[in-house]
């Protein structure tokens, strides 16, 4: 019975760290990309006329 549970409690651990790791790179990506575009928004802001 114990060991039915600390199988539960492993398995739970283990996705909690996927997910973690998982979030964090989609993260880092997103953040990268929103730096690129927002530079490449600031280099061409000369070129606006309001």
């Amino acid at each position: 019975m114990n060991e039915k549970l600390y199988k539960t409690m492993e398995h739970a651990g283990v996705t909690g760290i996927v997910t973690g790791i998982v979030l964090a790179v989609i993260g880092a990506a997103s953040s990268v990309l929103l730096i690129v575009y927002g530079a490449k928004l600031l280099k061409e802001k000369k070129n606006v006329l309001i």
